[in-house]
């Protein structure tokens, strides 16, 4: 969470550090600044709020220099102000220091350098690595950076400065996400791919406890013992257009209407003309899978909805028992696991600190692990022992949505694969279900036609305090990713349950003005689904029903509104039923005059636990 961007090279280097820290907006951020090595001193610029907010700090006071480095801040140890704004420096302000992460014995270290004499200007736990590097003027930056890797505990992305060496950045990476851009006379270092790719396609990833030098005309990059490392340089295939609004209001809104073709990408390869699923990537031995007996899925926010689905996919088609684990609390619930588990981790990003851990304590307990990502040689695709890449492309609004369908499709994919290679499914049934996925990108074409209907309803509920989302099976990930979706870019309440749970307790709640929203896509249970929504509407709740076309008169008695959808089996149905709800959300948000790509009090991607 938070961005980073460094350059070193002729440009001037505001004119790539601001446009920079723009591009890296979307992971999140309540503060911002930036660092120059003018010649004669490393100026220091920040700013709490907005880019905007920096910019028009930087028009009072713009240092100029050819090296420097950028940071967008979300607060973790101290306030959201400008004084525990990134960059920090050490007492002279000869070190400058940017971080990602946490540093979990920050205290330790901190109090340590206050009794030698130390004075701290913020109450962050970045600090310290300033004041370390500042005892560690004896010897070169790179081997002082490398020090304090050794001694700093936690997840940490850092990009550092000192006076003595003012030609060159140094930084390093441990958790946190760190990769190079490769220029012709002068380089970049960033958190993420578009803080540089107005200038370069060409690019390093830097992996774990590893130190980058970087000048303009050189990058040097070695592990903590100081000997050198040749990582392999790779090639950006997609262009910055594809991180820009492309003529839509909105980023949320533009990758919402980006699903057809993301979920084209996902399936793109990934069947034969038989029909058959073939995922060529999934290097894990077909004997291997034959003997897994147990499966776990493990995953954070709306990546816990993908996983809540693929439990009912893995156990439906293979007969597998499967359990879902939040990947924070898997550790520490001292979960039975061996080397005949499967252990399936989804991140978006593949940098989830919490989803790492998880994979990290199951591959310690001997279980085959299979990632699940969005994002290309990230730490999750590098750890785990196969990894399957959903293919969404860069997503920019914070909000997910299209890498939330291409994680359903992607799920389902390995669910019928890994019934394919048990035999648990016979050739014909997994022909039809994979023709029935094939058909999700013309069918959630269609789905996106609904959007004038969506937001008719919606303008209507700019006021509303409270909403309900239920569904049964397959349904209630959907009504829980609805809910979720809502919670982050409209600011209300929106509570997801299973149907059939409401009567336990939660329907205390309904009353006139609340609106609750029905998925009843799985047409064996649909029934059951409408009493539960008959209670809601009897103590009157707004209705509205999710249902496929045709289903519209069998709800009609129950239903204020109903988004009917293109018809599809059960569970791949799911996927369709998601788009009117990110609709929905994006309609309320908007109507409420909200910021829908930049929601209050998140980040992209979560780096801390």
């Amino acid at each position: 969470m938070c961005g980073i961007v460094g350059y070193a090279g002729p440009r001037p280097v505001l004119d790539v550090l601001v446009p920079g820290l723009e591009r890296l907006e979307y992971r999140g951020y309540d503060s911002a600044g930036i660092a120059v090595e003018t010649g004669s001193e490393i100026a220091v610029v920040k700013q709490v709020g907005r880019i905007a907010d920096l910019e028009r700090a930087l028009e009072t006071r713009r240092p100029d220099g050819g090296i420097g480095v950028g940071h967008t801040r979300w607060a973790t140890h101290g306030a959201p102000n400008t004084i525990n704004a990134h960059p920090h420096l050490d007492c002279s302000h000869t070190v400058s220091v940017v971080h990602n992460g946490i540093i979990e014995n920050w205290a330790d270290l901190k109090s340590g350098l206050i009794e030698r004499g130390h004075s701290f200007a913020s109450d962050t736990d970045t600090e310290v690595v300033a004041h370390l590097l500042e005892e560690m003027s004896n010897v070169g930056l790179a081997e002082a950076v490398r020090r304090v890797m050794s001694i700093a505990e936690g997840a940490l992305a850092l990009c550092v400065m000192r006076r003595d060496e003012p030609d060159v950045l140094v930084g390093a990476r441990r958790g946190s996400p760190l990769v190079v851009g490769l220029g012709d006379g002068e380089n970049f270092l960033a958190s993420d791919i578009p803080a540089f790719l107005e200038h370069t396609r060409r690019m390093l990833v830097v992996d774990d406890d590893r130190v980058v030098e970087l000048r303009a005309d050189d990058v040097r990059i070695t592990d903590l013992d100081g000997m050198e490392i040749t990582p392999k340089e790779r090639v950006i295939e997609w262009d910055l257009e594809a991180a820009e609004r492309g003529g839509y209001e909105t980023f949320m809104l533009k990758e919402i209407n980006e699903q057809p073709s993301a979920l084209a990408d996902t399936l793109r390869g990934r069947v034969d003309p038989m029909g058959a699923v073939t995922l060529r990537e999934l290097t894990v031995p077909d004997q291997i899978l034959r003997m897994i007996d147990k499966v776990f899925v493990l995953a954070c926010g709306t990546s816990y909805h993908a996983a809540m689905m693929a439990k009912y996919a893995i156990e439906r088609w293979t007969r597998l028992p499967v359990e879902i684990d939040i990947a924070s609390e898997f550790r520490y619930r001292d979960p039975v696991l061996d080397g005949r588990s499967l252990v399936i981790g989804i991140s978006q990003s593949g940098e989830t600190i919490d989803t790492l851990a998880a994979i990290r304590y199951a591959k310690a307990q001997g279980s085959t692990v299979i990632g699940v990502t969005n994002v290309v040689d990230s730490a999750l695709a590098r750890e785990a022992d196969a990894v399957l890449y959903t293919r969404a492309g860069p997503e920019i609004g914070v909000a997910a949505t299209k890498t939330f369908t291409t994680q359903l499709v992607a799920m389902q994919l390995l669910g019928l694969y890994l019934a394919q290679v048990r035999g648990a499914l016979d050739p014909g049934s997994v022909a039809h279900l994979v023709r029935e996925l094939s058909l999700l990108p013309e069918k959630v074409t269609e789905v996106l036609g609904l959007d004038g209907h969506v937001a008719a309803m919606c303008g209507e509920w700019a006021d509303v305090r409270d909403f309900f989302f239920l569904g049964r099976s397959g349904d209630f990930p959907v009504a829980m990713e609805g809910a979720l979706k809502l919670k982050e870019i409209a600011y209300v309440r929106a509570e997801g349950y299973a149907a059939g749970e409401m009567k336990h307790g939660p329907i205390a709640l309904i009353e006139p003005g609340v609106v609750v929203v029905g998925v009843a896509m799985d047409t064996r249970i649909r029934s059951k689904t409408l009493s539960n929504m008959q209670e809601m509407k009897a103590r009157g709740a707004t209705i509205v029903m999710v249902v496929e076309k045709g289903a519209e008169s069998e709800v009609a008695e129950v239903a204020d509104h109903v988004i009917a959808l293109p018809d599809s089996p059960d569970l791949i149905c799911t996927v369709l039923a998601v788009v009117p709800l990110q609709l929905l959300s994006y309609h309320v948000a908007t109507a409420k005059g909200l910021d829908v790509d930049k929601p209050r009090n998140l980040a992209k991607t979560v780096t801390v636990e």
